[in-house]
């Protein structure tokens, strides 16, 4: 049987300082999103979900919680930084730049600021990016930078992970 790697995502060692990932996955955002995710963190300001009294505002309709759209950023980056980070470090600079509404669609991208290795931890480096997201318009909607711990390749915390099925996966299953 050959078995062929998927995407393992991206090591200490892969990232170069300037590099740009433009995360692949696009985003639409429901309003039962913004109102699942108000509900879920307790947010009770009501310009995320009482229409009539967003509409007295200067939007004019219900904005999407502004924690909702970093998590969908976050979320998106995932694939190209963090696939093999352990922990993040530090968030700074959170920007909220344009409003977000149901129905706009967010797309993310991240330049490499900066890395190091751990003193502490010879089988990881700490990496720091700045990612921003945009709206289906290409108007920035929030920015951020991330420091994270990410493994270095080949660090034996990560291998071994996949588990053996008792029997081989085989074609004519």
């Amino acid at each position: 049987m050959d078995v062929k790697p998927g995407w393992q995502g991206r090591f200490f060692e892969d990232f170069e300082v300037g590099d740009v990932y433009r995360h692949p996955l696009g985003r639409t955002v429901s309003e039962a999103d913004n109102t699942w995710f108000t509900l879920l963190t307790m947010n009770t300001n009501q310009m995320h979900f009482n229409a009539q009294y967003a509409e007295r505002s200067e939007f004019g309709r219900p904005i999407v919680v502004s924690t909702f759209t970093v998590a969908i950023a976050v979320g998106q980056s995932v694939t190209d930084l963090t696939q093999n980070a352990f922990a993040n470090l530090g968030w700074d600079d959170i920007r909220m730049t344009h409003p977000v509404f149901a129905g706009d669609t967010l797309w993310s991208e991240s330049i490499v600021l900066d890395k190091r290795e751990s003193a502490s931890r010879p089988h990881a480096g700490i990496v720091t990016v700045r990612t921003r997201t945009l709206n289906q318009d290409g108007k920035e909607v929030c920015s951020f930078k991330r420091t994270f711990y990410v493994y270095r390749c080949g660090a034996e915390q990560i291998e071994g992970v996949f588990p053996e099925g008792e029997r081989p996966l085989t074609v004519e299953d």
